[in-house]
């Protein structure tokens, strides 16, 4: 093209009259110095709606994981369990028997532990001072189911009372009970010995993770007695096991609700 009848090209496309672009359309125009220039309408950015459901939702319990299921799945949705990580997760859109399908709108339940799951976990096996024992039995009452709350309570400031003692042996008795010797140290009652009855094991009740059901852990009383004077603490028997068969009885809850198996593993 000769230099004259380029000029009257790009006079003609800067005279043109500017033009409405239809959305869901790709455009290409010529430039005035040569070249193409692309306009592509065809994203989700130019639609009224998206073209397919994205993303992934995450919820903390199983009633809301079976409320948005209801809402979104189909008859190729997949669930899948994963017992290390304690998730589950549904591929809303997976791939079908006949055919691929994006995979990409996702539900998960990311499962969250209760404070009083974590705070009992938080001190299981530690040893305490007698005043520190006194105050997290105080402070978890609503856990304690065997001997009742108000026996607990009354066993806490017990070891509060006891503060300026010597404790000097603990003894197991036969109902199952830990009887600690001690002598009075304060001036007025120096010398007057006395003991304390505690139960060696109680009963606590927790729920692992939010919106889960709760589960009867026992709890051993530890020990020791030595120159940081009486140390007190508890040991729970096999949490892990419940906090396993907590995970197990969701998945189990969800199953029971939905009309697809749930497979044990993680989805791709």
């Amino acid at each position: 093209m000769t230099d004259d009848a380029q000029t009257i090209v790009n006079t003609a496309l800067a005279a043109a009259p500017p033009a409405e672009l239809t959305p869901g359309k790709v455009y290409a125009f010529v430039l005035p110095g040569g070249g193409f220039h692309k306009v592509d309408l065809t994203g989700d950015d130019y639609r009224a709606t998206p073209t397919r459901k994205a993303g992934t939702t995450t919820v903390r319990d199983a009633q809301s994981f079976l409320a948005y299921w209801d809402k979104h799945h189909d008859d190729a949705s997949e669930v899948y369990a994963d017992n290390d990580r304690l998730t589950v997760t549904a591929v809303l859109d997976a791939h079908q028997a006949d055919g691929a399908r994006w995979a990409g709108h996702r539900l998960h339940l990311a499962l969250r532990e209760t404070e009083a799951w974590k705070q009992w976990m938080r001190f299981n096996g530690e040893l305490m001072s007698q005043e520190d024992f006194a105050e997290f039995l105080e402070d978890h009452l609503p856990e304690l189911l065997e001997p009742s709350a108000a026996d607990m309570l009354e066993i806490a400031q017990s070891f509060q009372a006891a503060q300026k003692v010597d404790f000097q042996s603990a003894t197991r008795l036969s109902s199952g009970q830990r009887q600690f010797q001690y002598v009075e140290t304060a001036t007025t009652k120096a010398g007057q010995k006395g003991q304390l009855t505690v139960p060696e094991t109680f009963v606590v009740g927790l729920v692992p993770f939010e919106g889960s059901d709760g589960y009867r852990l026992t709890a051993r009383l530890r020990y020791r007695i030595g120159q940081q004077g009486l140390r007190l603490g508890y040991k729970l028997e096999r949490p892990d096991e419940i906090r396993k068969t907590a995970f197990a009885d969701v998945v189990k809850a969800i199953g029971e609700q939905i009309d697809v198996p749930v497979m044990n593993g993680t989805a791709a």
